[in-house]
């Protein structure tokens, strides 16, 4: 039976969702330079919330300073950064939205005039960036487990890994990225081994109901489509994580590789065995139809992007009219304006062309 888009969520640890709509985790570049949350910040994320969406999710949160990726990033590599995060949790759950912060390192992409040295998985010199000593690497674990402890001490209701496009995470998970020789480098299992510590770490050492969720992308960045499939059944498998969120950059394309086609991308993952752990799926998501589309396929629930920036009441418009499309591009600084969207983040979209009209 295919769910409807506006039937509860359950996880296996901490609370459900009331629909099935995921604010994705969105660069916005609102948040004050040393990573405390903005008034900016919290409106346009209250707004989402209010808005109707099940699970409102920040912008990627820094771990470290140096893998800050885009001016105005959210932290949450600093106690002093919890007051915010707290305020923030108080103010969606009191919206009706569950809460989440995504956690993230930029690695080699990381903002070169904003950290003093670029690292890496390995030595990289198209970005100029360093690998990381073993002992960094294993910082960089402890770190990213400190960051998920503090955003559970600021009462949220989980933590996202960033493990997609090319950031840190991925960047070990990458055969190409990745020249390790070390327990890091080399097979799947060891380019893997980070995420799987990190997300153990989690465990260990937050409440069991504290949701943990992890963001992958198959495709782009030196991922192999059998190596993302693998590690995804084998997350299904230890049923450690309440979900995995796949960003596809389109929910409804067919994959790149010769092997995989006959399906589409997402098909490739929903036919897993997922035992505990709920998926989730982001990418093009503007309309209705899509939403019901990626349900029917086999999707748990849908994370919403651009369509959300464009509408911060996006799961309301849905579900009065299930033909609903997202406003066609470009639109106005001043439509972005009642949307939420700030000045920092209106000078940021003017990267995506067509978004912002002239």
């Amino acid at each position: 039976m295919i769910p409807s888009a506006f039937a509860p969520l359950d996880f296996a640890r901490g609370p459900g969702m009331k629909n099935r709509f995921m604010l994705a985790p969105l660069t916005n570049c609102q948040s004050h330079p040393d990573g405390r949350l903005s008034d900016e910040e919290a409106n346009w994320l209250t707004m989402r919330a209010r808005g109707g969406f099940g699970l409102t999710m920040t912008c990627a949160a820094m771990v470290q300073p140096v893998g800050r990726g885009f001016p105005g990033q959210l932290g949450a590599f600093s106690d002093d950064h919890v007051e915010g995060l707290a305020r923030l949790a108080n103010t969606l759950h009191a919206e009706g939205s569950r809460s989440s912060v995504q956690l993230h390192h930029a690695g080699s992409r990381a903002d070169k005039t904003l950290v003093p040295e670029l690292v890496s998985a390995s030595d990289d010199e198209q970005f100029g960036a360093r690998a990381l000593t073993l002992d960094e690497v294993e910082q960089l674990r402890d770190d990213f487990i400190a960051a998920a402890v503090r955003v559970e001490r600021a009462g949220s209701d989980g933590v996202e890994l960033h493990g997609a496009h090319g950031y840190v995470l991925a960047q070990f998970l990458s055969s190409e990225m990745n020249r390790r020789d070390d327990r890091y480098g080399g097979a799947l299992e060891n380019r893997a081994r980070l995420i799987l510590e990190i997300i153990d770490g989690v465990r260990a050492r937050c409440r069991p109901d504290f949701q943990l969720g992890l963001r992958l992308s198959p495709e782009r960045f030196g991922m192999r489509m059998a190596e993302i499939v693998e590690l995804s059944q084998e997350l299904f498998n230890a049923d450690k994580l309440d979900y995995l969120d796949l960003s596809l950059w389109d929910v409804t394309k067919d994959p790149e590789e010769d092997q995989f086609k006959g399906r589409s991308l997402l098909a490739c993952f929903t036919g897993l065995n997922r035992r505990n752990t709920r998926l989730g799926c982001a990418g093009k998501i503007t309309t209705g139809a899509v939403v019901d589309r990626a349900l029917a396929e086999g999707a748990d629930f849908v994370l919403v992007g651009r369509a959300a920036i464009l509408h911060h009441d996006f799961p309301r418009h849905v579900e009065r009219d299930r033909g609903f499309s997202a406003q066609p591009l470009p639109v106005t600084r001043d439509y972005l304006s009642a949307e939420g969207v700030s000045p920092p983040f209106l000078d940021y979209m003017k990267n995506f062309q067509g978004f912002i009209a002239a």
